[in-house]
């Protein structure tokens, strides 16, 4: 019988707990964002529940794409040691699963703002009808950003409670950036998803023509970034210091793909991926806190 500590670490395996490292700096950045323009100092009561929504949500979201993808997933060699098609979480367990998060999430934003309570249904389509998107459109890695989009924006939203310009251009850079990498990395399942009838930039376009695109959406994702910091006030110094160390990191993947080849995804995709967003949080936070 599995212990309570194995069964913890099956789950966070399941929803790949260590990847919201992508998206909470810019969760955190975005909340920061809005204390600088709307908040009379840092309330740790918001912050707490921006997170545990981004939490929530994420978790909700992971799950929930292991349900819609499971059939694809026992079929997939690189997939098929997942805990759903290895049978190590039951699929009644991780249905459960999501909707006990998607519901805390909603919960947990009624006590943030009713902003955030009444657009809750709407993120969680947006994040849960991601999982859908690859049997319809190309276009599936930029409904993933979209989804991690509203990290940043949301977390604006919790201390703001309205829409402003700047949160929505880190998100839509956010979009971008994400959309970028997730292209990268699905270029490990080209034949598969040409095989089994799935939608993706790599099996429309080719390695080739994936991997140029990938580098043009990062391009423009970038220049979004520098506009976001021209934006701030100040020189922003310590922003776009982190912002180039998070542009090295973003560029230098493709370099790792162009030399390597499939050898180093893993690697571009997590490591300077995670590490890049995690400098790029870090800086930015400072940059907004100094100011």
């Amino acid at each position: 019988m599995p212990t309570l500590f194995s069964q913890i670490k099956n789950y966070l395996s399941l929803v790949k707990f260590s990847h919201t490292i992508f998206a909470m700096p810019f969760a955190v950045s975005g909340f920061f964002l809005g204390v600088k323009d709307c908040g009379d100092g840092i309330s740790l009561r918001l912050l707490l529940l921006m997170l545990l929504c981004m939490i929530f949500a994420r978790n909700a979201a992971m799950a929930f794409n292991r349900l819609t993808d499971n059939r694809f997933d026992k079929l997939n060699p690189r997939t098929s040691n997942r805990e759903l098609p290895a049978r190590i979480i039951s699929y009644n367990a991780v249905l459960s699963f999501t909707l006990f998060n998607a519901l805390l999430f909603i919960v947990t934003t009624y006590f943030i703002n009713n902003l955030c309570f009444f657009l809750s249904p709407v993120a969680l389509l947006v994040i849960l009808g991601y999982s859908y998107t690859k049997r319809f459109t190309v276009l599936s890695h930029f409904f993933l950003g979209l989804a991690l989009s509203l990290a940043p924006l949301g977390a604006y939203l919790v201390v703001c409670n309205h829409f402003d310009f700047q949160p929505l251009l880190l998100s839509f850079s956010v979009l971008l950036w994400v959309a970028g990498f997730d292209i990268i990395y699905a270029l490990q399942d080209i034949a598969f998803d040409r095989a089994h009838n799935l939608r993706s930039v790599p099996a429309f376009l080719g390695y080739r023509g994936a991997r140029i695109l990938a580098f043009v959406v990062h391009i423009i994702s970038l220049i979004l970034l520098i506009n976001f910091g021209l934006l701030l006030p100040g020189k922003a110094l310590v922003y776009f210091i982190g912002l180039g160390i998070f542009s090295l990191l973003i560029l230098f993947q493709h370099f790792l793909v162009l030399r390597y080849g499939l050898e180093k995804i893993n690697s571009a995709f997590f490591i300077n991926n995670g590490i890049g967003s995690l400098v790029f949080g870090v800086f930015t936070c400072l940059e907004l806190i100094l100011r």
